[in-house]
């Protein structure tokens, strides 16, 4: 072998820093003109896949570095849904901070390994004093301890495995689950997210071991159901061991009676874990739902900063109250290992072994707003989904349906079908009506918003975890819908032969 590499991916000094700044001018001129952009293209995915060339094989030979990042810039900005555009009100998915975004090209320069302290002392650090800090925003007792995870259903999964090594009464991470034991169940409302059945189904408990809880008219777990479910279990002969409140549910926003729920834990040896993934980082915001403070109560929570803390993905984080719980959750020592004393390794608190720094990007945005500028963001947010819904209650061809946290229902009802809501073909005829418009809609590139079903009625539902997001945006969305919404009424009642509003 001689002493220089044939083909190598370095880069001189040079040549990195040229193509560097094309990059950053490049993502720079692509945030400026955001706002006048469509969310989307709303191609189909041949469309997509022949931009790609989709169909090619491996190349066989080398291509110029620059040449690679000009395409890709191409394909992405070309080709993407822009979740940080100010008109994206689809889903829970923020729009990404800039500092967030130079922060990951730094944390990737230096490719730290925070598995191990060892490995990534200042990453370590860094992602512990995050930590706290994100503890000390929610109200949560911040000499815990958590870490830094992909998302909300991992961070859900952590604080879940937290809880089946402290309550299973037994070895279970040693004997496994066996069916002769008695059945580990756990317990969440009708509105808990689907992380809960992936992580019955992945770690053996099976689905079955979900004990759905009713919600009442506001979408909330009713408490006395779930007294009684405990107990017509303990009668049963099986194991309660976790109970799953929900701060901010995923459909409507909506928050469990949270302390209710920790009170009755505590009184039944329960492990009470929050998933907040949303609605966590509304707790100390003037005006949030008063139940979010108890969070404070909770064993675990999971939180997600890639939601209202505007980072880029990847970034969830789980919290507990005793980090001794995720050591005995997941803690393994290989002799392959060399463990400083006195210190995180994070191997030890979560599922990972090898872990990028994760915590660089929402460490930078946290200090270049401070507390203060945290919970204004996201005290913003909640005043314009106020607004939003208050526009919609006022328009006579929209109806507002639900608004919690940030996120507001309704759905377009044609003036001449107003007195006639409620009945069964009405509503049967606004469901297809509100389904075929939230499609239009998407695929306008307007503006961009999901659905929603609220006592059964097909609805648009904004959710507002944008800082770009402004009372102009919210007028564009209202126009946009009563327009789009017009054209869909006539067309559909022309599909179905129904003049002057019969529907069928």
């Amino acid at each position: 072998m001689s002493e220089m590499r044939d083909v190598t991916l370095d880069l001189p000094a040079d040549r990195f820093r040229t193509l560097g700044y094309q990059l950053v001018d490049r993502i720079a001129e692509h945030l400026a003109s955001l706002p006048a952009a469509k969310v989307t293209a709303a191609e189909s995915p041949l469309d997509v896949r022949r931009a790609l060339n989709a169909e090619r094989g491996l190349p066989e030979s080398a291509s110029d570095p620059g040449e690679l990042l000009e395409r890709a810039t191409a394909l992405l900005f070309e080709h993407s849904l822009f979740n940080g555009h100010p008109r994206f009100l689809g889903y829970i998915t923020s729009s990404a901070a800039p500092i967030g975004m130079l922060a990951e090209l730094l944390a990737a320069a230096v490719n730290a390994n925070c598995g191990l302290w060892t490995l990534s002392p200042i990453g370590t650090e860094i992602e512990a004093q995050t930590v706290r800090w994100i503890a000390e925003l929610i109200g949560f007792p911040a000499d815990g301890g958590g870490l830094l995870v992909s998302g909300g259903n991992m961070a859900n999964f952590v604080g879940l495995l937290a809880a089946r090594a402290a309550k299973a009464g037994s070895d279970v991470r040693t004997d496994g689950i066996r069916p002769a034991a008695p059945r580990l169940v756990m317990y969440g409302s009708a509105e808990t997210h689907t992380w809960i059945q992936k992580a019955a189904d992945l770690f053996g408990f099976g689905t079955d071991a979900v004990r759905w809880i009713p919600v009442d008219g506001q979408q909330r777990m009713k408490v006395p159901e779930l007294r009684r479910q405990i107990q017509i279990d303990r009668d049963r002969g099986d194991l309660p061991f976790l109970v799953v409140g929900t701060a901010g549910s995923v459909s409507t926003g909506a928050v469990d009676p949270l302390e209710e729920i920790a009170v009755l834990c505590r009184a039944e040896d329960l492990w009470f874990h929050v998933d907040g993934a949303y609605g966590a980082l509304a707790a100390r915001v003037p005006g949030a739902p008063a139940d979010l403070r108890a969070i404070a109560l909770a064993d675990s929570v999971a939180v997600d900063p890639h939601k209202w803390l505007y980072a880029p993905l990847e970034a969830g984080c789980t919290i507990v109250r005793d980090a001794n719980h995720l050591r005995r959750a997941f803690s393994y020592h290989p002799a392959y290992y060399h463990f400083e004393r006195d210190v995180v390794n994070f191997v030890d608190y979560g599922p990972q072994n090898s872990r990028g720094l994760r915590a660089l990007k929402v460490w930078l945005a946290l200090q270049q707003v401070g507390r203060t500028g945290a919970l204004r963001m996201i005290a913003d947010d909640i005043s314009l989904s106020r607004e939003l819904f208050d526009r919609a209650g006022a328009h006579e061809r929209l109806e507002a349906l639900t608004q919690s946290l940030s996120i507001a229902t309704f759905r377009y009802v044609p003036i001449d079908l107003r007195e006639r809501v409620g009945e069964p073909e009405t509503e049967m005829y606004l469901n297809r009506l509100n389904e075929e418009l939230l499609t239009r809609i998407e695929r306008s590139g307007e503006a961009f918003l999901s659905k929603a079903v609220v006592a059964g009625k097909a609805a648009l539902r904004a959710c507002i975890v944008n800082f770009r997001t402004t009372r102009a945006d919210l007028e564009v969305v209202v126009d946009l819908c009563v327009r789009l919404g017009d054209t869909v009424d006539e067309a559909l009642r022309l599909q179905l032969h129904a003049p002057n509003g019969r529907t069928g």
